[in-house]
């Protein structure tokens, strides 16, 4: 069940997005002949005034198809309802809208979380948790025995303490001794172990034993103080988390050699809101937001195949006083689709490669 919920909040966001591009089209009195959530075999269809409305087999994306090149069309090639025949003006704003419906319900959704389940602190308890070791047989981590949900009380005889600088202690002590062992104390259960790892030199010159760090504690929630309060709170929360997105985005760009292997696809996402889904379900709130403005801010890159890259054909076409040549346009984007689905397929095939349960098939 929460891996089904994981997959309805990609889902909804998909559908979001689209009906963002939808609605801009037909409140400008714009032609959408065909609404599709997902893609592949139509397993659900209802054919409306005007506009076809799917459900299709892969739920992981969607579209909404124009009459403009379609080849079965009856509306005349000069009819001023069709999108290729608007000011440029308007095509910006049906390309933009699905990128600030994602934007908009992210913010809702935020708000929604902080003013019925309340705004979401953290009781941390002392040490640092091991959510996740690396499968690799052959990593320090695994080596030395540690397991997922360990938890480090203390690196060297240092004590982590009860806060989010444990973290950072636990990370320098590992980064800055490569080749060199290192005493840790752990909680597993209700026992306490003590190990030495010794941290591997990674490509960057810092130490790493190959697994991944979260601080200790639970989740709690602080009721607010009334609407007006869980809108304001909910701005600085979606203003935080639309930063923290760029910056990520900005570092995948600037140092790609080491922060590239950090990417997921669909399946890793669905794996942390499974996860989420079944540990904190009232996250899924904030997961979704998240989720939602990272689709936004992906889709507004001026890449092929995606809503920036459209609105840069755009943006050429009002410099120059006309379109590029439609071959170089199809081009572009044929080439751009081809690559993201190749982009696509990759993370796929490696994420379920590191699922748990496909792991284990080959021990």
């Amino acid at each position: 069940m929460s891996v089904l919920a994981a997959i309805a909040v990609l889902a909804v966001l998909i559908v979001v997005h689209e009906l963002g591009h939808f609605l801009a089209a037909r409140l400008q009195g714009i032609y959408a002949n065909r609404f599709s959530v997902g893609f592949g075999p139509v397993l659900l269809k209802y054919q409306g005034s005007e506009t076809e409305y799917a459900i299709r087999a892969f739920p992981l994306g969607g579209f909404v198809g124009f009459p403009d090149d379609d080849p079965d069309s009856t509306i005349p090639p000069n009819d001023p309802n069709l999108l290729r025949n608007r000011p440029i003006l308007d095509r910006a704003i049906v390309i933009s809208a699905g990128v600030i419906a994602n934007l908009i319900f992210a913010y809702f959704l935020l708000v929604t979380q902080i003013g019925f389940v309340g705004v979401q602190d953290f009781n941390y308890q002392p040490g640092v948790l091991v959510p996740e070791v690396a499968s690799d047989i052959s990593s320090a981590a695994t080596k030395a025995g540690i397991k997922p949900g360990d938890i480090v009380l203390a690196v060297e005889g240092k004590q982590l303490g009860e806060s989010q600088a444990g973290i950072t202690l636990l990370m320098q002590e590992i980064q800055t001794h490569p080749n060199e062992s290192l005493a840790l104390d752990l909680k597993r259960g209700d026992q306490i172990v003590n190990l030495k790892v010794t941290p591997e030199l990674g490509k960057d010159g810092k130490g790493q034993i190959g697994v991944r760090l979260s601080p200790n504690g639970k989740v709690v929630r602080k009721p607010v103080g009334g609407i007006v309060q869980a809108f304001t709170t909910g701005a600085e929360e979606f203003q935080r988390i639309t930063v923290l997105t760029a910056q990520g985005l900005g570092q995948l760009v600037s140092n790609f050699g080491e922060t590239a292997d950090q990417i997921a696809g669909p399946v890793k996402i669905v794996e942390i809101g499974a996860n989420i889904a079944k540990n904190d379900a009232a996250s899924l709130f904030q997961f979704a937001a998240l989720i939602s403005v990272n689709l936004a801010i992906i889709n507004i890159l001026p890449l092929p195949a995606l809503d920036g890259g459209q609105l840069a054909f755009l943006l050429i076409e009002a410099i120059q006083g006309k379109p590029l040549p439609t071959k170089i346009q199809d081009g572009v984007m044929q080439t751009g689709l081809m690559l993201l689905l190749g982009l696509g397929i990759f993370l796929i095939v490696k994420d379920t490669a590191n699922l748990e349960g496909i792991q284990q098939l080959f021990r």
